[in-house]
């Protein structure tokens, strides 16, 4: 079952079921006002980038949608990470802070600070579950992608990896910051369901075809 939803996650989690959820896997706005220049084609930027207001009522919410002993993934940046976990730890277990290590920099200041070439995930429980697979670094090393869908967009295989870790076959993930919809597509190659809430019309639309192509694709692996 898969479920792409065009509005504001924080009205729209309250029509969703409490505890329905295995797992959450999310990208939220790290709150920095966030602009890529990177390519040529500049993105429009983050809606709600520019403050974390938002986020105490958020991470309420997620806790509250999240069954028991289930796992939790929120992708943050330095910047503003100490604001974060301070957040989650109001309501869950954290655990670890994930270290997504690209295969490229961004680009910032070119010659007075040190390049960019990582991400944080901050690693919540809700109760506690063991991880499945046995146990992995905290150093997840995966490609970074070209962005050609989202200016903050994740590679599948990435999330891929994170939903075979934290979830089993027929369970369900959350995103609540879906943006160009690599989580459901993620969840579509690994047979899982998925709830995905996208603000931003334009990213939804793109997401809705992503999945139709993902879906039409989609092998069932030989080998899990």
């Amino acid at each position: 079952m898969l479920n792409l939803i065009n509005g504001d996650c924080l009205e729209e989690m309250d029509r969703l079921q409490k505890e329905s959820l295995d797992l959450i896997l999310t990208d939220p706005p790290y709150g920095m006002s966030f602009q890529s220049n990177y390519r040529k084609e500049k993105y429009n930027s983050i809606v709600n980038d520019n403050n974390l207001d938002w986020l105490d009522e958020f991470v309420d919410k997620a806790y509250g949608l999240l069954k028991n002993d289930r796992h939790a993934y929120f992708f943050c940046s330095w910047h503003n990470v100490d604001k974060f976990k301070q957040s989650l730890e109001k309501k869950f277990n954290v655990k670890n802070i994930l270290i997504w290590e690209k295969n490229n920099t961004g680009m910032g200041d070119l010659k007075g600070d040190y390049a960019p070439q990582y991400e944080m995930i901050i690693y919540c429980q809700k109760g506690h579950r063991e991880l499945n697979n046995g146990r992995h670094s905290n150093i997840l090393k995966f490609n970074k992608t070209k962005n050609e869908y989202h200016p903050t967009e994740k590679p599948v295989n990435m999330l891929e990896f994170l939903i075979k870790k934290s979830t089993n076959k027929n369970e369900s993930v959350g995103d609540f910051f879906s943006g160009s919809g690599s989580t459901l597509i993620a969840s579509i190659n690994t047979e899982r369901n998925c709830i995905g809430i996208e603000l931003d019309n334009g990213y939804y639309n793109i997401s809705k075809k992503r999945v139709d192509i993902a879906k039409k694709n989609y092998q069932p692996e030989l080998f899990y």
